[in-house]
């Protein structure tokens, strides 16, 4: 089989994600063959770098032989059973070293099978709450500008990147924004920190005046990925806990793309108060939970909330919500693999030491006349293009010049998927320093000819 011929029937019966299918014309999908660590290969031998880990998800390598031994095994002893009414030794035992590893305080997991799931069941639940517990004047929820949690319905409105969720408007419940902390906007000579503990006047002044009729507050913890890859200081964090405790008011953490080692330290929400950490009332976990192996995601949350649903059946309190693949034990075995994977290669310290690579490869970027900042939280690390760096006025949307940058990516042996004209570094743990060096060299000469034509 060529590229060509899948390609063929690829175009006559699928449609793809987050795609303008007319694109295709010129830019058709590519087809993959195999993948093995970082590198994913053609059906024309072509081989890519996977510098986005395959939207996030992939954090030790594709045919990972680890992972796929585990999942092996479980797969001989037993593929699915529902989670109502029935259990197994691969959900209780990832439960287990997930309320381990996570914030103090969340010693209970509910499973569901994609990020936006999980947000949808932590919004339910906050809700529900609250409703048990005779409070149903709260109805509403607080987010963060430039924010995004996925695009099933509710995880869409509690969104707001306008791209993904304008167009469903009519559709959506309505929350109140408080301005984001991103960084990148700050005034010269403003640190990260005194800008993030300014902003938070806006989220304060919110829940002064709405937190009696506020649910929760759901935000992305020090990195908003949608978004740009814009990035904030961890101060926002812990002034945002002590807030939502004096008003009485949910903290949603949604860290399905910031959790498991990507900002540096296992969870975001541990580098908040000077790395003591904090503890949201829900924490969100999705994507590298599995190492891209299969879908999976959880909402840990605490005995004070799942104390406010046990109650005698009679009196409607339950929490209904199920989804058919609920802790699916393949998953769950991924997940468990993947855990081992952390310890086996003590990968946060592994971590730090390729961030520092990312870092020294990119940094003569920073002066490039069309790059307005070079920013980087742990293993992620983003390049914005604009127009004119002094004024850091935008390119033209629909110049598409980060496409130009991906399209060279393809020729260099580099999958650098952009978000607008924002180049960025998210790929798996195992890659190496050469290698990183390699996407550095690529991304800089994409960015030369993007800008150019």
């Amino acid at each position: 089989m060529t590229n060509q011929d899948l390609v063929a029937r690829d175009l006559n019966v699928l449609w793809h994600p987050c795609t303008q299918m007319k694109d295709t014309r010129q830019l058709p999908p590519i087809p993959m063959r195999r993948g093995e660590g970082v590198w994913l290969e053609d059906f024309d031998g072509n081989r890519y770098i996977d510098a986005v880990s395959s939207w996030w998800v992939n954090i030790f390598g594709h045919a990972n032989p680890t992972i796929n031994a585990r999942i092996k095994r479980q797969l001989d002893t037993i593929e699915h059973v529902m989670l109502a009414g029935f259990t197994h030794e691969p959900a209780v035992e990832l439960a287990e070293r997930l309320v381990e590893i996570t914030p103090a305080g969340l010693d209970k997991v509910f499973y569901a099978d994609n990020g936006s799931a999980a947000v949808e069941v932590a919004l339910k639940m906050s809700f529900h709450y609250w409703r048990n517990t005779g409070h149903g004047e709260k109805t509403r929820f607080i987010n963060l500008g430039n924010s995004y949690h996925g695009e099933t319905l509710g995880a869409l409105a509690v969104g707001d990147v306008a791209l993904y969720k304008k167009t469903y408007e009519p559709l959506l419940l309505k929350p109140l924004t408080a301005r984001s902390p991103d960084c990148f906007y700050r005034e010269p000579g403003v640190s990260w920190e005194e800008h993030s503990r300014a902003v938070f006047a806006e989220m304060e002044a919110l829940l002064a005046e709405h937190g009696h009729e506020t649910c929760a507050v759901i935000v992305e913890p020090l990195l908003q990925c949608a978004g740009h890859m814009r990035m904030y200081h961890p101060v926002y964090l812990e002034l945002l806990r002590e807030a939502c405790d004096r008003y009485n008011v949910h903290l949603i953490a949604d860290e399905i793309a910031t959790g498991f080692g990507r900002t540096g330290t296992l969870f975001a929400c541990e580098q908040a108060g000077d790395g003591a950490g904090i503890t949201p009332d829900f924490m969100c976990l999705s994507k590298g939970i599995t190492a891209g192996y299969l879908p999976m995601s959880v909402a840990l949350t605490t005995n004070d909330i799942y104390d406010a649903f046990y109650d005698e059946y009679e009196n409607l309190t339950a929490f209904l919500h199920s989804h058919s693949y609920t802790g699916n034990p393949l998953a769950c075995a991924a997940a468990l693999a993947t855990l081992d994977e952390f310890a086996a290669r003590d990968q946060i310290n592994a971590n730090r030491v390729l961030a520092e690579r990312m870092a020294r490869a990119t940094a003569g970027l920073a002066d490039h006349p069309h790059v307005a900042e070079v920013r980087q939280t742990g293993m992620v690390l983003a390049i914005e293009m604009v127009k004119d760096k002094a004024s850091r006025t935008p390119f033209d949307w629909r110049e598409r010049r980060g496409l130009s940058v991906y399209r060279h990516g393809l020729t260099r042996q580099a999958l650098l998927r952009p978000l607008g004209d924002t180049i960025y570094f998210m790929p798996p743990y195992v890659i190496t320093p050469e290698q990183i060096d390699h996407l550095a060299e690529v991304a800089a000469e994409g960015i030369d000819h993007a800008v150019s034509t």
